[in-house]
């Protein structure tokens, strides 16, 4: 297995990190074309780099052989031109660590790791998981802390006892919790420990904080917006600001919340997908995509989102 050139050092990853959708066929497997031209969309777009393999890449529904060839083909076609985490979370810390192998041999930059989701993990024992896997790794690991999907959130002593482990690098927080997200930002000492929020709808305000970038859904879509957003907040340009936040918040309730489903976002996103010519429309069981009247709204809305970002972007 040959690796990518150009590899970037983990600990300078920051910026927008779209958590990639994965492309699939009507039969669920890869759809490696697909892939490819999601992954030039949002290189071209400029983002700092792409994270495979999480909620959004519907990670656990997905066959280890999807996910391996998912992992080969992205690092591939990148080719060193931005950094690769890869989600490995599993409920076997066996089936996690085959995951940073295969990442670490196809040349990802750094892994992403989430509570194991079965067992209702107390923090001393979440503590411990993490802190075997990281001995383990063979990559950089990030924690990731998603309560919604895990049931399991990690606390602020958890995090900044997990920070002082030389093979833990960063976080991603996707609770949708400012207050949780600043209290990190102030507790955690480690100078290159970095700090991304999952949701879109508060990148700004998170970099404003001291973060280190979004690893936001969107960014598959529109990721000249997101980068532009995030650029604004490095800056500390309100104006701008101001007006990206205004249609970031208009994308996540136009293309997000369509239909009566939990699962409306992944619909949306990959129905939106579809439309914009960059994959087809299909969702790993036992999630289902949207049919023909929900789809029609999501056209309908994704025209009026086009309408507005051209005349922010041009």
């Amino acid at each position: 297995m040959s690796k990518p050139m150009n590899q970037k050092n983990p600990k300078t990853i920051h910026g927008i990190i779209p958590p990639m959708l994965t492309p699939l066929l009507s039969d669920w497997t890869l759809d490696h074309e697909g892939t490819r031209r999601l992954v030039d969309h949002m290189i071209d777009g400029g983002v700092h780099g792409i994270f495979i393999l999480g909620t959004t890449g519907e990670s656990t529904s997905l066959s280890y052989q999807t996910r391996r060839e998912l992992i080969e083909e992205t690092t591939s076609h990148v080719n060193g031109r931005v950094p690769i985490l890869v989600g490995i979370t599993d409920t076997s810390i066996e089936e996690s660590l085959n995951l940073v192998s295969l990442a670490h041999d196809f040349g990802a930059d750094a892994v992403v790791a989430a509570p194991p989701f079965y067992f209702q993990l107390g923090q001393e024992e979440l503590y411990e998981f993490y802190w075997d896997l990281a001995d383990r790794s063979k990559l950089p690991i990030f924690l990731y802390n998603m309560p919604s999907m895990t049931k399991i959130s990690m606390s602020i002593d958890t995090a900044e006892r997990l920070s002082k482990h030389e093979n833990i690098i960063g976080l991603k927080d996707s609770s949708a919790n400012t207050v949780y997200f600043q209290k990190l930002r102030y507790t955690i000492k480690k100078d290159d420990f970095a700090l991304f929020v999952g949701p879109e709808e508060i990148m700004a305000e998170t970099v404003l904080m001291g973060g280190n970038g979004g690893v936001n859904g969107g960014a598959n879509l529109f990721p000249k917006l997101y980068v532009h957003m995030y650029e604004a907040a490095l800056a500390h340009d309100f104006d701008t600001i101001k007006v990206l936040q205004r249609q970031i918040l208009e994308i996540s309730s136009l293309l997000y919340t369509v239909g009566r489903f939990d699962s409306s976002y992944l619909k949306g996103l990959k129905g939106a997908a579809s439309l914009l010519g960059i994959c087809g429309n299909y969702l790993a069981p036992p999630l289902k995509p949207f049919l023909e009247k929900e789809m029609e709204q999501i056209k309908n809305n994704l025209e009026l989102i086009n309408k507005k970002l051209n005349k922010i972007l041009s």
